[in-house]
């Protein structure tokens, strides 16, 4: 059973800013939870990752995922190439820039390989929903407070 969802929020950053922090992949556990291991597997010309392996708790179950980034000034997006407890995950984040601070929009789908009870799944989406953005502004917003 698919899931998608989207959430906004604002950040008193710059696209930039906060692309940069969403490029920071080892780093991804230190605002997302549920993020237990991040690896940059491999990279862009420009220096962005493009494929990472991350070990992800969430629902009580443990995975190892890899998923390849797709970035352009204003998004920062993935698709699961591969995971045991998934078979699909598409996620992006898109950033409209409005003077000193930034709408991002995070929009997700998955697509768990394992048979999850419904209510099980959406609270597990919505708590991914809530780091995604929420855990992103704080993160963004407290380094750049230094």
């Amino acid at each position: 059973m698919a899931v998608n969802d989207s959430r906004e929020v604002v950040i008193e950053a710059t696209p930039k800013e906060i692309l940069d922090v969403l490029a920071d992949v080892p780093n991804t556990t230190v605002w997302s939870p549920q993020y237990q291991k991040a690896e940059v597997l491999t990279t862009w010309d420009d220096g962005r990752p493009r494929q990472a392996k991350l070990v992800i708790k969430a629902a009580g179950l443990t995975d190892t995922m890899v998923v390849e980034y797709t970035w352009t000034d204003t998004t920062m997006s993935w698709t699961l190439i591969s995971a045991s407890q998934l078979k699909a995950q598409d996620a992006k984040y898109t950033m409209t820039p409005n003077g000193a601070k930034t709408k991002v929009r995070f929009e997700m789908k998955v697509d768990p390989s394992v048979p999850l009870p419904g209510f099980l799944l959406k609270r597990t989406i919505k708590g991914g929903m809530e780091t995604a953005t929420d855990g992103l502004r704080k993160h963004v917003e407290k380094l750049k407070k230094g």
